[in-house]
């Protein structure tokens, strides 16, 4: 007598369509193409947990770069006085600055601007 794995392929087949919930079609019904569809999200997800803080990086410089160019300074410049100025706050926290509290962000800008001299 052949063995089939029994219960033990049911539970495996059950954990895999526990996670192709939300898919569509045979996507979420077929075992085969469940299987490659899971496959492909795990690839995704683990390649965009990357992305994700390359792409919140981008956001912040944009941001910051757009409150500092309405102060009459460029990004660069700005990131280069805050060295100067020894002023250690990560571009998260300026962005949130810039965003949240204007008045805050001037106040930065201008001793950034003394560091640097202009």
């Amino acid at each position: 007598m052949r063995t089939t794995k029994g219960a033990a392929r049911t539970k495996a087949k059950r954990r895999l369509f526990k996670r192709t919930k939300g898919y569509v079609g045979g996507r979420r019904r077929l075992l085969r193409t469940a299987k490659e569809t899971v496959v492909r999200a795990g690839v995704y997800a683990f390649r965009d947990r990357r992305v994700r803080k390359r792409v919140f990086r981008q956001l912040w410089i944009t941001r910051i770069s757009a409150a500092c160019r309405q102060r009459g300074i460029n990004y660069s410049q700005f990131i280069a006085g805050l060295e100067k100025a020894n002023i250690e706050l990560d571009r998260k926290s300026l962005s949130e600055i810039a965003v949240h509290d204007p008045n805050g962000f001037s106040k930065i800008v201008t001793a950034v601007k003394e560091a640097l001299g202009a």
